[in-house]
């Protein structure tokens, strides 16, 4: 089947056919056969270079604010210290961009391209590296993580102890992440009573590294400016320092997803090895994030295995179907063996461990999948959020949101990733109202209003692809166009001024990353308040050191002590209104309040 857009597809193992234009962004179209070693390997070294300056940009930049020193408990030294990162990432910044646009304008193609690669990949970096020194700024004087002992951070301490005193995993959560934070309090924190300063770490290390994960994963399928116009915005929109973890398997697990479909329409094209290589490596990740966080992979996978059905090669002869289901057998068969441990708790416990915690967003309109409300709301109540917009309740943003939608699903639908987006869409609302319909008589959330992460990221995704379908259909019209008018040049749109635009384009999404990233990392600064975002890195600095004192900057006389309990369920109390004082829990809850 022709792809009726251009470019939208992998951009290194599914180049462009022959008279396909180049991408948007002005890379030129790769061909897919006939490749030479040396030509292959040649390709490999840039790719090897966006992975290394990706994740050295995050994690040099998080190293670089340690060297901020503020009193992060008030809010002027939390100005400071929010003043002195974006300074950091300016003087990091601002002369990769000027590189760009020199390039744009004086360099090669080819010397602009390769600098373009590796500055989209910097960006990423620096984005959420943004948010980790942000992170490190707000826990200035504690080694205690976001959240001290308290919510999900005390839930992930007790895990951790529970392996560190050797019992098995802690019910249906994946296992990944508590293991390694118990594997890195035993190695570099002193093991048990250690557990909290690792998470403290981790906090900090992933939070840095959900930029370059997003970036590379989206690589994978579409050109240095456009991954970098998913990935930037979705990894400071959604990321969740407390927790950094879970969504990262978010941003990742769709272009995976994607990047698998595409290897079964091109499995029959390779040999029976390489099929299965390929496969076992994929279902190797796969069965790693599942481990690492599953709930994204229960509102996401039904509709891809649907659509893996209508993209399985059954037109083709026995031999390419044959090696398109060794793929597929490799993926799954290799994915289940890596979550088994995961899937026979699931099985094991079935529905024994009920989600009854409800919080503004199970209050607020199901409908509203364009912001989300923590349960640290502050003021905010059902009556008053969402904010209604001008037209049907709808903001200007959801309208533009929703005509780059259309544009997607318009133009670019023929591209594997649209399908793919718009098929985990499409589950995801289904399962959400499903289980929001079910909740009075369940008396169970279960979890549904995580799609709103997943739903938001989709349209996003689909926003993008449309506009990249638009900017590259409409070139070559207008290039058809001109042609007809008249004798023309070779090339009607010159490649120095697409390459120009796309330069210009990376900077304002470097401006919105830096201006993103400090709107996260300003929520998460020391407060007192107990309904404010803050409350989180306040908490850390009430947590006794290792050696038995109070943190530097500790806001209280006496400090707790760090807690070595090992995780235990909460007892099953029936639905749970959280955010509603207790006169009002007829009213919202529909039972009298428990306390």
């Amino acid at each position: 089947m022709r792809n009726a857009a251009p470019g939208l597809e992998l951009v290194q193992g599914a180049g462009t056919a022959p008279g396909r234009p180049a991408g948007a962004d002005g890379e030129p179209g790769r061909a897919t056969g006939g490749r030479r070693p040396s030509r292959a390997a040649g390709r490999r070294l840039p790719a090897f270079a966006e992975v290394v300056v990706s994740v050295a940009a995050a994690l040099g930049y998080t190293l670089l604010s340690r060297y901020v020193d503020v009193d992060p408990m008030n809010r002027i030294g939390q100005v400071s210290g929010l003043a002195e990162l974006q300074q950091y990432v300016a003087v990091i910044g601002l002369p990769l961009l000027a590189l760009l646009l020199y390039t744009a304008h004086r360099g090669s193609p080819r010397r602009h391209q390769l600098v373009k690669r590796l500055v989209c990949a910097a960006l990423a970096g620096l984005a959420t590296g943004v948010i980790a020194g942000g992170v490190v700024v707000a826990l200035i004087g504690t080694p205690s993580p976001l959240g001290g002992k308290h919510g999900d951070a005390g839930a992930l301490t007790a895990m951790a102890n529970s392996f560190l005193h050797g019992e098995g995993p802690s019910g249906m959560y994946p296992p990944a992440f508590p293991l390694l934070v118990a594997a890195w309090a035993k190695v570099r924190h002193g093991g048990t009573g250690g557990a909290g300063y690792s998470l403290h770490d981790l906090q900090i290390l992933f939070s840095a590294l959900a930029g370059p994960m997003a970036y590379l994963a989206w690589r994978l399928l579409l050109r240095p400016f456009w991954a970098l116009l998913v990935a930037v915005p979705s990894a400071v929109l959604f990321l969740d320092p407390i927790r950094p973890y879970s969504h990262i398997v978010m941003i990742v697990l769709l272009p995976l997803l994607a990047h698998c479909l595409r290897e079964i329409r091109s499995a029959g094209e390779r040999s029976l090895k390489s099929a299965l290589l390929r496969g076992a490596g994929l279902g190797a990740v796969l069965g790693a994030l599942f481990l690492w966080y599953a709930g994204w992979f229960v509102w996401s996978v039904p509709g891809v295995a649907l659509l893996a059905l209508f993209l399985f090669p059954w037109r083709e002869g026995p031999v390419q179907r044959g090696r398109a289901l060794a793929f597929v057998s490799a993926v799954v068969t290799t994915a289940a063996v890596i979550g088994a441990p995961l899937l026979h708790q699931m099985v094991r416990l079935g529905s024994g461990y009920p989600d009854r915690y409800a919080y503004l967003s199970v209050y607020a309109d199901p409908a509203y999948v364009l912001g989300w409300a923590s349960d640290r709301s502050g003021s905010l109540t059902y009556e008053n959020w969402p904010a209604p917009g001008e037209m049907a309740g709808q903001s200007g943003f959801a309208l533009l949101l929703l005509l780059g939608v259309g544009l997607g699903l318009g133009l670019a639908l023929r591209s594997i990733v649209a399908r793919a987006a718009a098929v985990v869409l499409a589950t995801a609302w289904l399962l959400r109202f499903s289980l929001a319909s079910d909740m009075e008589r369940a008396q169970a959330v279960q979890l549904y209003p995580r799609t709103t992460w997943l739903i938001m990221y989709c349209l996003m995704v689909l926003a993008v692809l449309g506009v990249m379908a638009l900017v590259q259909r409409g070139s070559g019209w207008v290039e058809r166009a001109l042609r007809r008018s008249g004798p023309a040049p070779a090339r009607v749109i010159p490649r120095r001024v697409v390459q120009q635009v796309a330069a210009g384009m990376v900077c304002v999404v470097a401006l919105f990353a830096t201006m993103g990233a400090s709107w996260s990392v300003n929520r998460y600064m020391p407060s007192p308040g107990e309904s404010s975002m803050g409350i989180d890195a306040y908490r850390a600095h009430t947590l006794k050191k290792a050696d038995g004192s109070c943190p530097r900057y500790a806001p209280v006389r006496e400090c707790l002590t760090v807690s070595t309990k090992n995780w235990r369920p909460n007892a099953d109390e029936g639905l749970w209104c959280g955010g509603v004082p207790a006169d009002k829990w007829p009213l919202v809850c529909g039972r009298e309040s428990p306390f």
